[in-house]
């Protein structure tokens, strides 16, 4: 199966994650294709601007919690890291990494939204960091976040029992855009796209390197403290049975 599709359009690589099923879940199947999917966009010179966007109903409902669930809490905390590092390198892809939210953007979802260079989302898409409410901090993703809305609204959002739409969204700055309410996100975001990979590829390149410098500072550091929480936090008891909600049901004789 193919859990990232891909299209190009005028100097434009449409990369969909493609599980509806499980509302693009960010599990070890995913993160694989999106990160070859990512390298190979990246290196292609006829390639100026990468889409991300999701097939399905949605953006993304976040990490897989069927992969979270079944591994010891080294497995655990190593994939919550693989996805960290993987969501810190869109800053460092020598291209604009355009994000196209539909639908919702949950948890894991939401992290890899915020940390691509521009964020468009429609009025009606859903946002929310569901994990506190869970029992554990989110383990990644935290320090682009406060670098994209600030730290107060940054900490209110993580730990929110509600969701916000695209309009509270557009308005913190969590998303850049806001697609019109006739139209997609990712019609929205092609549309941007088409523009910015019609500029010369050199000056985008260095003005999205002069920006990334701060924005990724302090993101590797902090992305492992919010994982040392995030491991600590999943051996309480209210964590453990919320876990368990996720593991694949047995069956009957099983």
């Amino acid at each position: 199966m193919t859990f990232v599709t891909r299209d190009y359009e005028d100097k434009v690589e449409i990369l969909a994650m493609n599980r509806p099923e499980r509302r693009n879940a960010l599990g070890q199947d995913m993160l694989k294709d999106l990160l070859e999917s990512m390298s190979r966009a990246a290196n292609d010179k006829d390639v100026n601007v990468i889409l991300l966007a999701g097939n399905g109903p949605g953006f993304s409902a976040g990490a897989d919690l069927k992969d979270f669930s079944t591994g010891d809490i080294n497995d655990t905390f190593d994939l919550n890291r693989r996805l960290g590092a993987f969501v810190r390198s869109l800053a460092l892809v020598r291209k604009p990494v355009i994000c196209a939210v539909d639908g919702f953007a949950l948890g894991g979802g939401f992290m890899l939204a915020a940390s691509c260079d521009v964020v468009v989302t429609t009025p009606l898409a859903r946002w929310h960091l569901p994990e506190v409410s869970l029992g554990w901090l989110p383990g990644f993703g935290l320090d682009t976040l406060a670098a994209r809305v600030g730290p107060f609204a940054a900490r209110s959002l993580s730990w929110s029992p509600t969701p916000i739409d695209g309009v509270e969204a557009h308005r913190l700055g969590l998303a850049d855009i806001q697609s019109l309410p006739t139209e997609t996100a990712r019609e929205a975001s092609l549309r941007y796209a088409k523009g910015l990979a019609a500029m010369p590829p050199h000056a985008v390149l260095t003005t999205k390197q002069f920006f990334s410098t701060s924005v990724t500072a302090r993101a590797e550091v902090m992305d492992h403290l919010a994982n040392r929480y995030f491991a600590q936090d999943i051996l309480h008891e209210t964590a453990r049975a919320n876990m368990q909600r996720f593991l694949p049901k047995k069956t009957a004789g099983a």
